[in-house]
């Protein structure tokens, strides 16, 4: 008796993983994967960043020139949005596996997305308000 195996090429790989209808949980599931991944890069930025302090004031403060200008406000504001999201999903996936939510969990992903947008909005009024 023998066994096939099927075999996918990564064209059909991609194919069949992008055309898969995903549920709540599953984005869920993708987009706090990818949050995560995204907070450690920053992570690893911020400790870059910090490194003109061995060489002295002048080229931290050069450095952090560099940080001042509008496009890294910007990088700063979805920086929020990933720090936002991964924070409320992680409290949604508390209350589905300790506090009996999995009866909720799709009302419960509503609300994060309209809480997180609620406050990644009210934080870009704060962060650029001053620019207006």
């Amino acid at each position: 008796m023998s066994s096939k195996i099927k075999t996918y090429n990564q064209k059909d790989w991609i194919k069949e993983n992008l055309s898969y209808r995903k549920d709540s949980g599953s984005w869920a599931w993708i987009l706090h994967r990818i949050s995560g991944i995204a907070l450690i890069a920053y992570v690893y930025m911020h400790i870059w960043s910090l490194s003109p302090l061995v060489q002295g004031e002048k080229a931290f403060e050069d450095k952090m020139a560099l940080y001042s200008s509008t496009l890294f406000y910007i990088f700063e504001w979805l920086l929020f949005a990933f720090v936002l999201f991964h924070s409320l999903n992680g409290i949604r996936i508390v209350l589905v596996d300790w506090a009996d939510g999995a009866r909720y969990h799709k009302q419960l992903y509503l609300y994060t997305w309209i809480i997180g947008i609620i406050m990644f909005l009210a934080m870009g009024v704060i962060m650029f308000s001053h620019i207006l």
